[in-house]
């Protein structure tokens, strides 16, 4: 409904998050006409949840009443999610343009959620300091943080006493496995571990579902070992308090080796070979 703009960046934007910045300005009107983010579902039923929400329900609990912000939101749809589920909630994202879809789509489900333009490094100068019980981030987000420790420094700065980290994200070793190549092998071919130098993707042609020719096509990525992403919140006082491995992502990440098992994929071949997904909760001591 709100949309709020901070020009904190944390400095100037180097080549790499530049490219990454023009690729999800560009994808963010695509993703907001695309049917598999039902945002007309959004509109219409004043219920309705995003797949990846839904699938958190028995791990997210209760969040009616709570203070939340969700890092990375892109369109807002699993903002706005979790809004209805009654949480007063914050989505963030350093895409303008993403940033105006998910504003939009708040006013036109009726579901009140402010959403602000920031890095998000500087989310903690942007929103205040001790401002949230939850930290909210989800599928496709920790793969642009360069380093995990510094992103762990921002959500222990958001949380206040007592709060929590709610992430579900894909499974590193899912990043790092090579793209299939029809053969039905998992060949790890790029790296687990978090390093300096970014994962260069480039992906032409155009958009799926989509008559959209894509015009920045590159993107760079970090991967995130779960030990580094662990060590990372206790560094930064966090406590764990859960950690779940999937079978499934929600989203084709193989394509030819998936199945759909209810709007979530896996394996079609011996699933338990990959963990696709995690999902890890952490608290704030006090």
């Amino acid at each position: 409904m709100e949309a709020r703009q901070s020009t904190a960046r944390g400095g100037a934007l180097g080549d790499a998050v530049a490219a990454n910045l023009a690729q999800w300005d560009e994808r963010a009107p695509v993703h907001a006409a695309s049917p598999s983010h039902h945002l007309a579902d959004f509109e219409v039923d004043p219920s309705y949840l995003s797949d990846a929400v839904r699938f958190d329900l028995p791990r997210l609990g209760v969040i009616r009443g709570l203070h939340g912000v969700h890092l990375q939101c892109h369109i807002g749809c699993d903002t706005i999610s979790l809004a209805r589920l009654g949480a007063d909630m914050t989505g963030l994202d350093f895409s303008p343009a993403a940033i105006e879809q998910a504003a939009s789509l708040s006013t036109r489900s009726g579901t009140h959620v402010e959403f602000v333009v920031s890095d998000v490094h500087a989310a903690a100068d942007v929103l205040g300091r001790g401002r949230f019980d939850l930290v909210f981030t989800g599928i496709g987000a920790l793969c642009f943080v360069p380093e995990i420790q510094r992103w762990a420094g921002v959500v222990s700065d958001l949380l206040a006493p007592g709060g929590r980290l709610f992430l579900r994200e894909g499974h590193p070793m899912l990043w790092a496995l090579a793209d299939p190549d029809g053969s039905g092998e998992l060949r790890v071919t790029r790296p687990y571990f978090q390093r300096s130098e970014p994962t260069r993707w480039d992906q032409g042609g155009r958009y799926a579902a989509s008559d959209a020719a894509r015009v920045n096509t590159s993107s760079y990525e970090w991967n995130h070992g779960i030990g580094e992403i662990v060590t990372a919140l206790l560094g930064h006082g966090m406590q764990i308090t859960g950690l779940v491995e999937h079978e499934t992502v929600p989203w084709v990440a193989l394509p030819g080796m998936m199945v759909d098992v209810g709007g979530e994929f896996c394996l079609a071949d011996q699933p338990e070979r990959l963990a696709a997904s995690f999902t890890l909760q952490a608290r704030k001591p006090g």
